[in-house]
């Protein structure tokens, strides 16, 4: 008869086991739905992720240090229409952001996104993202939350946000990102909170 602990570490075995194969099921048919996402802009994503840091550009002027990171997001779902500028959305993004708004200072933010064109590769896509004022968990969303677009392209590895007239609402009083435009390079989050603690204005 075995014995309790064999019969636990038994379980817990299982449990690995089937806890393993989900998520190799869920790599899997996410890349069957995307499999750009193993090289986004020029780079090996095995992860099915990229994220890169640089500025943005409001109309006012005003640069910010910006952060973001997206990967596939639901097959449905997100804001964005079924065409832009030609092409048909081929997939759906979600991630998380940061606008460093001065030194030392950071606002997280949520990303969601579609992606127009392209199935296989991103090199000829059309990126649309959305930077929304985050919501912790287990908090009451509150309405007109601020946002601003940013859309546009990879020009090799660097990700080229450039497209005029992408609209905003203000986050509060001091802070109003509008028509903004932003130039992206792959990079790790300890490089961009360096140059938030400097570079900010």
């Amino acid at each position: 008869m075995r014995s309790k602990t064999g019969c636990l570490a038994g379980c817990l075995s299982r449990l690995v086991l089937w806890g393993v194969i989900a998520v190799a099921f869920v790599y899997v048919f996410t890349i069957a739905l995307n499999p750009w996402a193993l090289h986004i802009g020029g780079r090996s994503t095995p992860l099915l992720w990229w994220h890169g840091a640089g500025s943005v550009l409001a109309k006012d002027g005003r640069s910010y240090p910006l952060y973001i990171s997206f990967w596939p997001g639901r097959p449905r779902g997100s804001h964005g229409g079924g065409r832009r500028e030609g092409k048909t959305t081929s997939a759906r993004l979600q991630g998380n952001a940061w606008l460093c708004t001065a030194p030392g200072q950071l606002r997280r933010l949520t990303l969601s996104g579609t992606m127009y064109g392209g199935y296989t590769s991103t090199d000829s896509s059309l990126f649309d993202f959305r930077l929304i004022d985050y919501t912790p968990p287990f908090s009451v969303r509150r309405p007109n939350r601020g946002f601003f677009d940013l859309a546009g392209s990879f020009r090799g590895q660097q990700l080229l946000l450039d497209r005029p007239g992408e609209q905003g609402i203000p986050f509060d009083n001091s802070l109003f990102v509008d028509h903004a435009t932003a130039t992206l390079d792959w990079s790790a989050w300890d490089a961009f909170r360096a140059a938030c603690n400097v570079n900010a204005r």
